[in-house]
């Protein structure tokens, strides 16, 4: 008899899962997970930006439920892939393959294994919203050591380009910016940084 009982595991737990940051761009995907024992099979296609966390929340995925991640899937071997969806349903543990774009767009050679994925699930990380961009430039930053003032944070992250690259792009600006002057990131540095990615004063992106 199929189990129909949600088994949600405790999120997050421990250091490396307080990593991973929760918003509406990333919590219909973490909720898919939380509930793999209502998977119609135990398989599900994860797509995600890169830098958007996959990688850590396919970790943390595997750990959490003793199945197995598989990363940047679409480039694995078709073969291996094939007896690891097989063995998912035999074993009944969960496989969470991440890739850039959803199944029905790898290039699949095998038949079965593409009918296989095409039955799968798949959820998808978006781009960042507000709260997750100001989230994250607030962790990288102080993953530098780089102690920054909320205002400042948010005027960066009201400026930069909506996306997991952006945020990377301003927290590498400020890190040489502060680093060039010696100094903590002040809303002076924060403009100097904008300035050498090409953002300027009145740029206005998000609320």
């Amino acid at each position: 008899m199929t189990d129909q009982i949600a088994l949600p595991f405790v999120w997050p737990a421990d250091e490396d899962e307080r990593d991973f940051i929760v918003s509406e761009a990333n919590s219909t995907a973490v909720r898919h997970l939380e509930h793999w024992s209502l998977w119609p099979v135990m398989a599900t296609v994860l797509t995600g930006p890169r830098k958007s966390g996959r990688s850590l929340l396919g970790r943390i995925f595997a750990a959490k439920t003793g199945g197995r991640f598989v990363d940047n899937a679409d480039t694995q071997d078709e073969e291996k892939l094939f007896h690891a969806w097989n063995a998912a349903q035999a074993d009944h543990k969960p496989l969470l393959l991440a890739a850039d774009l959803p199944s029905a767009k790898w290039r699949i050679k095998l038949p079965d294994l593409r009918s296989r994925l095409l039955a799968s699930p798949h959820v998808a990380i978006e781009q960042p919203d507000f709260p997750l961009m100001l989230g994250l430039v607030e962790k990288l930053l102080h993953i530098r050591g780089l102690a920054v003032r909320p205002e400042v944070v948010r005027y960066v992250a009201s400026r930069i380009e909506r996306s997991y690259v952006g945020i990377g792009r301003i927290v590498d600006a400020l890190d040489e910016a502060a680093l060039a002057r010696r100094r903590p990131i002040t809303m002076a540095v924060a403009r100097e940084a904008l300035a050498a990615i090409g953002v300027t004063e009145d740029t206005y992106r998000l609320l």
